[in-house]
């Protein structure tokens, strides 16, 4: 198979609609065979369910200290958004690529796989490595156990890069977070007989009270020197997502909410589980307390440690060297750069694009800023070889 422009292999990413709930495999597919084309042999981790798969390769000597490109192969729906044209398709049209995951982050992707293609073609004396996760947009849950399978098979890498769309600035850290559905479940009285039954929506607004009061109490305190990067400078606590009862005169039966933290550097989000799921214990507590039925279940759906802005960290000297951005830059989303600093790599965000076009109608990605990524790749090949 002939080696395929970048512009070509971002069409045919987008091409496949890899929404979260839905499969990856046939990109997955696709990816794993145009590589083996090229003689670079895939390895994957599957999903539990068999429906999704992540995917990493390695270029280069099989020794330590190469490289790693990372990024993520699932996207979110474009269900009851109003786009001007096919979301799989990408169109050119004043100067941008239009395309659901263009910006976020099949350009990236694109670059990736090109790079990795190149560096075979070219001959590297340093390893070049490719990461493809799946289930970013639910949590960043798919990444930890691709990388725990890539350090079972190859070469631990001196440094990984995750292209989240950050303008091509080093973005050398980002806050924590962690999220819970939470249900609670009351018991149903007549409104009347409010003390012989419990509210599961007034029990909610208890914790979700606590979350305005701790959300208060961050925000007035001094920010540390590592939040004061950070806008907002603070951990913050939020609920985004809430339902229940059954009607304006029953106690609810049942409520569910989701919530989530946003901790910056330096602070524990697991500190921060643990006291939010001790006040949910003395909560709990009390509403058993009138009904031993009552109780609050809550079901942790992601975990994302911070990313730690590193001293003379490896991955940030590399991408600030090819890209000439000395600027402090940070961001209060996560990414999957927390992820491989957890595991041991030096980590650093840059990639193309900017993050305020993700997940929008009609998404897209700068051609200028996919240029900037295409000089980027050849740079880092020149590093490399």
């Amino acid at each position: 198979m002939q080696r395929l422009s970048a512009r070509d292999l971002l069409e045919r990413l987008v091409s496949f609609p890899t929404v979260s709930r839905d499969t990856n495999l046939p990109l997955v597919d696709w990816v794993e065979g145009y590589l083996a084309s090229h003689g670079i042999a895939s390895h994957r981790h599957w999903h539990e369910d068999g429906t999704k798969a992540a995917l990493f390769a390695h270029v280069g000597p099989m020794e330590a200290g190469g490289i790693v490109l990372s990024g993520h192969t699932d996207v979110v729906p474009v269900d009851g958004q109003n786009w001007t044209s096919d979301p799989w398709v990408v169109v050119e049209r004043d100067g941008r690529l239009c395309g659901r995951g263009t910006c976020d982050m099949k350009g990236f992707d694109a670059l990736a796989i090109w790079a990795l293609v190149e560096a075979k073609a070219r001959g590297v004396r340093r390893p070049l490595q490719l990461a493809l996760s799946y289930d970013e947009e639910i949590g960043c849950t798919g990444a930890p156990p691709m990388i725990a399978a890539m350090q079972a098979v190859l070469p631990q890498a001196a440094a990984a890069i995750i292209g989240e769309p950050s303008r091509m600035k080093a973005v050398n850290g980002h806050k924590g977070g962690a999220g819970y559905r939470v249900h609670v479940k009351g018991f149903e009285v007549h409104s009347s007989l409010l003390p012989q039954g419990v509210s599961a929506i007034m029990e909610a607004a208890r914790l979700i009270c606590w979350f305005n009061d701790r959300n208060a109490e961050n925000q007035a305190k001094p920010a540390s020197a590592m939040a004061a990067l950070f806008d907002p400078p603070f951990t913050t606590l939020h609920s985004g997502m809430i339902n229940g009862g059954t009607a304006h005169n029953i106690t609810a039966g049942d409520c569910r909410f989701v919530m989530e933290f946003r901790v910056v550097p330096g602070e524990s989000p697991q500190d921060w589980c643990t006291e939010f799921e001790a006040y949910v214990a003395k909560v709990r507590a009390a509403m058993q307390a009138v009904r031993p039925e009552a109780d609050i279940v809550l079901e942790r759906f992601f975990d994302v440690p911070p990313l730690t802005p590193e001293v003379s960290g490896h991955a940030e000297g590399l991408v600030r060297r090819l890209t000439g951005d000395n600027a402090t830059h940070v961001v209060s989303y996560g990414t999957e750069a927390g992820q491989f600093q957890a595991a041991g790599y030096s980590a650093i965000v840059c990639g193309p694009g900017d993050i305020a076009q993700a997940h929008q109608v009609d998404e897209y990605l700068e051609l200028s800023e996919f240029q900037a990524g295409l000089d980027f790749m050849e740079k880092l090949l020149s590093e490399l070889a």
